[in-house]
């Protein structure tokens, strides 16, 4: 059985390692984010719409490419597809054995649209109404 302290531990670790997309836009917009945004996915998805001002770097590219493209004394924030994919933690395990510090964004490009954020594609800057589901209706982002 598990402890108020066990949850606190664990809650506690899961808030070190992980954001989500509310939080990663927050920071984007101050304009000092503190952070470099990382887009792990392929060369076509990238291409098909990707978060304004991230860095594309594969998670196969990560122990070739990234001294080239990051700052070891800059956090890293990784994101792939959505909930359904691991490819924002595969890449952010590769960092973190490279010596960067990282996070995760929970919820992925997927979140980030659903949340009405802004996405940079073969289209131009596109955005879109947030979806019902997952913010208020009318409102930009989770209000958690």
């Amino acid at each position: 059985m598990t402890t108020p302290q066990h949850a606190a531990a664990f809650f506690a670790a899961r808030l070190a390692f992980q954001t989500d997309v509310s939080d990663v836009r927050s920071a984007l917009v101050s304009g000092d984010p503190g952070f470099v945004l990382v887009d792990s996915r392929g060369a076509e998805a990238w291409a098909q719409g990707h978060v304004p001002g991230a860095v594309h770097l594969p998670t196969a590219e990560i122990p070739s490419r990234a001294a080239q493209l990051l700052d070891p004394a800059v956090p890293v924030v990784t994101y792939c597809w959505g909930p359904g994919c691991n490819g924002a933690t595969r890449a952010a395990l590769a960092l973190a054995r490279l010596g960067y510090s990282v996070k995760e964004m929970i919820g992925g490009i997927e979140y980030w649209i659903r949340e009405g954020f802004p996405v940079d594609g073969v289209n131009g800057v596109v955005q879109q109404a947030a979806d019902p589901l997952t913010a208020p209706v009318g409102a930009v982002g989770c209000a958690c």
